[in-house]
């Protein structure tokens, strides 16, 4: 088969891959397509290396139809060959064919493409975990998302309104606010004309002050914001992309019992990710199909251009998910 590797000098090169083999509890799924994430830019960097036994070209979600069970899969699992499923990976998605564990599987909800269905596992994965399992969301709480127009936004500021929480998200400029109306965030900071510090000084004096903030930009107004959050916040730290470092005044944390959570998907284990994903078909699932939350595609390449796929997330260019198409849809 062929796949996506990173050659020595970090380029993305479509080339003959060995052919996957199964192991006891996986399927073999034909890929139709493969949605990016920025775990996958950490991985081309040498940053964020494949769990031990993963193939080691990226992909952390794909859709696709099943083509083959292992024995224990056909025991254990409830899946058949020719299902339409969508898969959470630990990686190995940009290829034409992936094996993956049965408990990692979900349907394809109905009403989506495959194009849509490749772009739920991982953003809708990382969502549920962190706004409720991390995060203990109820309606009426206070979230603040960062970096609103990213691909894991587009689903959790949709997710959140749908279970009654009210948001803030932060933007770099005026046209990506604009860009994500069709969100619905309450607020939307402009981060070249305003300081999230001082707007969430300001909300919460107007009894809005953040229960839950899902952070993927950390860096100095990490530290910033805390002195304006609710007793009780979850700080959830998912990336750094805004710097490594900031400094907190500890009084703060404690004063206000403030939790400051590290959370990655990827390095959870199996039972707890399958956990998740029987989670998401319960819960999140019925509101896909209602149309209530859907995931923003952003732009579609064909798994040939992964280069420049890679390039929009570098740039910051994209809102919502950039997804490869691997096979085109039957």
């Amino acid at each position: 088969m062929k796949a996506v590797i990173i050659s020595e000098n970090k380029d993305l090169v479509w080339t003959d891959v060995p052919d996957p083999v199964l192991s006891d509890g996986e399927v073999l799924v034909e890929t139709y397509a493969a949605a990016l994430n920025r775990a996958d830019l950490m991985q081309r960097a040498g940053e964020y290396p494949p769990p031990p036994g993963c193939p080691e070209w990226p992909g952390l979600e794909i859709s696709g139809v099943i083509k083959e069970l292992s024995p224990i899969a056909k025991k254990e699992g409830k899946w058949k060959v020719g299902d339409k499923v969508c898969a959470l990976l630990g990686g190995g998605g940009y290829a034409q064919y992936v094996t993956v564990h049965h408990s990692m599987l979900m349907p394809v909800p109905r009403g989506l493409s495959m194009i849509e269905a490749a772009a739920l596992p991982e953003a809708f994965a990382t969502a549920y975990l962190n706004l409720f399992m991390e995060g203990r969301a109820k309606a009426g709480d206070v979230l603040l998302m960062h970096a609103g127009a990213s691909g894991l936004a587009s689903v959790i500021i949709p997710m959140a309104k749908v279970f009654g929480l009210r948001v803030i998200t932060s933007v770099l400029s005026a046209n990506i606010a604009k860009s994500i109306t069709h969100l619905k965030a309450d607020v939307v900071i402009d981060t070249s004309t305003e300081s999230v510090a001082e707007r969430l000084r300001l909300e919460a004096d107007k009894g809005y002050p953040v229960n839950i903030a899902i952070d993927c930009l950390g860096g100095k107004m990490m530290g910033e914001c805390l002195p304006y959050v609710a007793y009780g916040c979850r700080w959830i730290m998912i990336a750094t992309l805004a710097g490594d470092i900031t400094s907190v005044n500890l009084r703060t944390v404690y004063m206000k019992n403030i939790r400051i959570i590290g959370s990655t998907l990827r390095s959870k284990p199996i039972e707890v990710k399958a956990q998740i994903l029987a989670n998401l078909v319960k819960n999140i699932w019925p509101k896909v199909e209602s149309g209530e939350i859907r995931p923003t595609i952003y732009k579609t390449l064909p798994i040939t251009e992964a280069e420049a796929a890679h390039e929009l997330l570098e740039k910051g260019k994209n809102v919502g998910k950039v997804v490869l198409i691997v096979k085109d849809e039957e």
